[in-house]
């Protein structure tokens, strides 16, 4: 990538701009370029120019005039007369666009309901095992946790979560790196609260009898959902290429349910030992090096498919 130096410093120049708002530059140089023009101004206000002057220039500028007539018509009937607002007439305060741009990289998901039912389902799982005394919290905790985060990514991205997601799919930033970007904005709220979570609920079960002696069952442990979860949250990533966001989570999602729910409930000793049966399924998928290994298979295998089919990201939710 070439630019142009003022002494020690890297700028953006004129052909540079225009190669990146042709689309003609790799995604790291796409990345450098925003990068810095995040605290350059002159560099932004050059590339902001090339942008405006190249093929974009036009349906940008009906973009912006629907969103100003949108404005227009919501306005009282007194100030709808009122000049249009201009682009260098914003006003005047501190400027923060890192922060604007990584609020915007997180994505719906961690401003909206789902962060709020993520701390629900740690906090309650927390309240029934320690103020409740119910065994089977951490056991319901784990069934749960591996879903979680794939909810997270099915709410942070795409035409039905995202109201931005017209600039999203357009953008040098959208695409396979974005979805990346906000699934690990995703894994870091989930990992730490389900995880600390676990560790305070009680790791053993007093089942009752299975014979003539009682017995314990012992619940794998508060971090053994780690490898599931993201194994689940990989496949998600790699059937959105072929299915699209919301589908494919659906279908991890709903599917991990079920492999669940199905063994369950479907025991024929009655529904007094629901917890004793999810616990066996617990320990059945968690447990041991088999199940791990095969979890790490999956997300070899997941990961994968997201470099061999990486450029399909390039063209999700723009239809």
């Amino acid at each position: 990538m070439s630019g142009e130096r003022h002494g020690s410093a890297w700028h953006v120049g004129e052909e540079l701009a225009a190669r990146y708002a042709e689309g003609h530059l790799t995604e790291t140089d796409d990345w450098s370029v925003e990068k810095h023009v995040e605290s350059c101004g002159a560099c932004a206000r050059r590339v902001s120019g090339a942008v405006l002057a190249g093929s974009a220039g036009a349906e940008l500028a009906e973009i912006r005039a629907a969103v100003l007539a949108d404005i227009r018509a919501e306005l009282p009937a007194g100030v709808k007369g009122a000049a249009a607002p201009q682009a260098h007439s914003l006003p005047a305060g501190p400027h923060h666009p890192r922060r604007g741009r990584l609020l915007w990289a997180a994505g719906p998901a961690l401003r909206g309901p789902w962060a709020l039912a993520l701390l629900l389902v740690a906090a309650g799982a927390v309240g029934l095992g320690k103020a409740g005394g119910y065994e089977g919290a951490r056991p319901l905790l784990l069934a749960l946790a591996p879903v979680l985060p794939v909810a997270g990514i099915a709410l942070s991205y795409g035409r039905h979560a995202d109201p931005a997601y017209e600039l999203a799919a357009t953008s040098p930033s959208g695409g396979l790196r974005l979805l990346l970007t906000r699934t690990a904005a995703v894994l870091a709220v989930c990992v730490p609260l389900l995880t600390v979570a676990g560790l305070l609920l009680p790791g053993t079960m007093a089942a009752g009898h299975g014979g003539p002696v009682p017995y314990e069952m012992r619940v794998p442990g508060a971090a053994a959902w780690l490898l599931p979860g993201l194994a689940l949250t990989l496949a998600s990533l790699a059937l959105t290429a072929f299915l699209g966001c919301r589908t494919a989570t659906l279908l991890v999602g709903g599917g991990w349910l079920l492999a669940l729910a199905v063994p369950t409930v479907a025991g024929g000793d009655g529904p007094g030992r629901l917890t004793e049966r999810l616990t066996e399924q617990i320990s059945l998928y968690f447990d041991g090096a088999t199940a791990q290994a095969g979890w790490a298979a999956a997300m070899a295998l997941s990961g994968a498919v997201l470099v061999i089919r990486r450029s399909a990201y390039d063209h999700l939710e723009k239809a």
